[in-house]
């Protein structure tokens, strides 16, 4: 009996349980029915999309906190409602990518590859407020310019010497080794102080050796490295240039240049950029350059612009194929399967203009699509491939391009403008810099701007300088000089030069060796001290008329430098890097003394210590066989020895 009255208890408890929970649910679905008849008789699915509307109101209002007004950012704030919720006045900041490589087949069966990035971000880096959500623009550079007020930042990192008579002009010139630039706004006071900091920044970001950046390689140019961006202020004071020529560029430098890229390596051109064939090449460049630039000709709209690029040249010979044939799997080691999904465009250009009508070399897979833009003051013909249409990558969906030459005839490219340095002179004491620059134009004379950063340790004799053309004196328009202190700055000269027609330019100065101290030098002294290249900016005339409104649509390739004069164009060449000896002690010579000096305090010390420790004792000389017989029978006798 007690049994049944639990069982019957429990099972009442279940049913009143029920019973509660059903009146519950009705209750609720009654009072959402009068809701939703209320706002209209809304669906499940029209709720769940305004639900996600608030939200993504919600989202796009907190992203730019600037464009918030202060009362709605308090009532933002003081309300629980979504719907009160204040829109921002503005859009959010647009951002775009674009990728394209550039493959120009040179005269010599080498081949010349230009990969350029491109990302455009519409904010302001330098408002009080500081930018927080970052798109495809990299966060790490992002920091740095609002953190040191980065007004341009140019970094280049260059493995080899660009051979400007074999290979032409580059698209981006840049000097061997390691090249930093800046500009900074004119609201930052302690100038040096955010250079020495900027340094180390990049030096860990890069993974490279530009903590050594200091004073005595860093020089402030008065006429030289304008702003390639919007220059409103161009006060020089604000501008720093240093180079480390001896740096050296491996995988370590290009590992975080690649992850800067929206991408990555997992699809787009990127994923050609594998280092065991880029390192194996005659000339490996790679750089980072960022600058605001306007987004439309009346510039009412304003960008910043980081633009990644990386030049290669493939050498015929240390490749070891033995023929004249490329193709991007021979060069890379890869091919193309698909564009960035995050890019606008993503195109490659081979270069045809001296190939119209292929007797030079064959391209396959042949492409219709043919563009003409003017580069370095010629106009040239490119085949384009436009890698977002899924037709450019045929059946088999993946790209490989082939350039198979078929005559090694053809006129070499001869810039206009070249230039040469190089160190004469004997002994350790004293020398002469010389430098050569040529202008081969037939019939023009243009004005060049000549730069040199010397170490401090090479004294310039700055009265011995002396500029000749075609063997006359050529007097310079514009002569800065900056001297050298001792440990603490180097020299920097700076001259404005009219080169005549179809001539060569000499400039010589004279110098003496300074003698360091012995902490000053390198490990390996004698294998040379480095001098840093000359940079040589000039207006070059063109032999077609250049575009001066910059537009979008113009490969990137052709864009980097703005153009003001439809008559000439701008171009920056670079000299070889001078390698000097200085007097050098002989390093070898505190060894031989410690070896000396050990060697007699051994030998010298050793012996005395020898013999005043030393305890002497006389032995008798052992007795012959006779006598030890004897004492032996002595012995068995009782009788004492002998």
């Amino acid at each position: 009996m007690a049994a049944r009255r639990c069982l019957s208890s429990v099972l009442l408890f279940i049913l009143c349980t029920f019973s509660v929970f059903t009146i519950t649910r009705c209750q609720e679905t009654t009072l959402a029915g009068v809701n939703g008849a209320a706002a209209g008789d809304s669906s499940p699915a029209d709720t769940e999309a305004a639900e996600q509307t608030v939200e993504q109101t919600r989202w796009e209002a907190t992203e730019d906190t600037e464009a918030i007004p202060d009362e709605a950012a308090a009532d933002k704030q003081d309300s629980a409602a979504p719907e009160t919720v204040a829109p921002s006045s503005t859009p959010p900041p647009k951002d775009d990518f674009q990728e394209e490589l550039v493959i120009r087949p040179l005269h010599s069966g080498d081949i010349y590859a230009s990969f350029q990035f491109r990302t455009l971000w519409q904010t302001d880096f330098t408002r009080e407020n500081k930018v927080s959500h970052y798109g495809l623009f990299p966060k790490s550079l992002g920091q740095i310019i609002s953190k040191f007020s980065v007004r341009e930042l140019h970094i280049s990192f260059t493995q080899g010497y660009w051979r400007t008579m074999q290979w032409g002009q580059p698209f981006q010139p840049s000097p061997p080794g390691a090249e930093l630039w800046v500009w900074f706004q004119d609201s930052v006071t302690d100038v040096d102080g955010t250079w020495k900091e900027l340094t180390n920044v990049l030096s860990g970001i890069f993974c490279a050796s530009l903590n050594f950046i200091d004073s005595t390689n860093t020089v402030q140019p008065s006429a030289s490295f304008k702003p390639l961006g919007i220059a409103n202020v161009t006060d020089h004071q604000f501008l720093r240039y240093a180079t480390l020529p001896r740096e050296i560029v491996c995988t370590e430098n290009l590992t975080p240049w690649k992850k800067l890229l929206p991408c990555g390596t997992k699809a787009g051109l990127a994923v050609l950029l594998k280092s065991e064939k880029l390192f194996h090449s005659s000339f490996y460049s790679q750089a980072v350059h960022i600058r605001p630039v306007c987004e439309d000709w009346q510039c009412k709209t304003t960008s910043w612009e980081l633009r990644q690029t990386l030049n290669v040249v493939f050498d015929l010979h240390t490749s070891g194929q033995g023929k004249r044939e490329w193709s991007l799997f021979k060069m890379f080691s890869r091919t193309l399967t698909e564009a960035c999904p995050l890019a606008s465009t993503s195109k490659i250009y081979i270069d045809v203009t001296d190939n119209p009508q292929g007797e030079q070399f064959e391209l396959s897979p042949v492409t219709a699509l043919l563009t003409q833009a003017v580069v370095l003051g010629d106009r040239r013909t490119y085949s384009v491939y436009d890698l977002t249409q899924q037709i450019t990558f045929g059946s088999v969906r993946s790209l490989n391009l082939l350039i198979r030459w078929k005559s090694s005839e053809g006129d070499m490219l001869r810039p206009m403008l070249h230039a040469e340095r190089y160190v004469a002179g004997y002994g350790l004491q004293t020398g002469e810099i010389h430098t050569l620059m040529y202008n081969n134009h037939p019939y023009r004379s243009f004005p060049v701007l000549l730069l040199d950063s010397v170490p401090w340790y090479l004294r310039l004799y700055i009265h011995t300088l002396t500029v000749t053309s075609k063997g006359k004196d050529n007097k310079p328009s514009y002569i800065h000089y900056q001297p050298s202190k001792d440990r603490l700055r180097p020299h920097l000269l700076e001259m404005l030069v009219q080169l005549p027609p179809n001539s060569v330019t000499e400039v010589t100065v004279e110098f003496e060796r300074a003698l360091l101290k012995w902490t000053e030098y390198t490990p390996d002294p004698n294998h040379g001290f480095y001098v840093g290249s000359s940079v040589i900016s000039a207006l070059v005339p063109s032999i077609v008329a250049m575009d001066t409104n910059r537009t979008w649509e113009s490969p990137l390739f052709s864009s980097f430098f703005p153009c003001k004069e439809e008559s000439s164009y701008f171009v920056r060449i670079y000299t070889e890097p001078l390698l000097v000896n200085l007097p050098t002690p002989d390093f070898s010579m505190p060894y031989n003394v410690i070896c000396l000096t050990c060697t007699v305090v051994a030998v010298g010390y050793g012996s005395l210590y020898n013999l005043l420790t030393r305890s002497f004792q006389i032995e008798e000389p052992s007795p012959g066989l006779a006598k030890r017989l004897a004492n032996i029978i002595r012995k068995m006798r009782g009788v004492p020895p002998l």
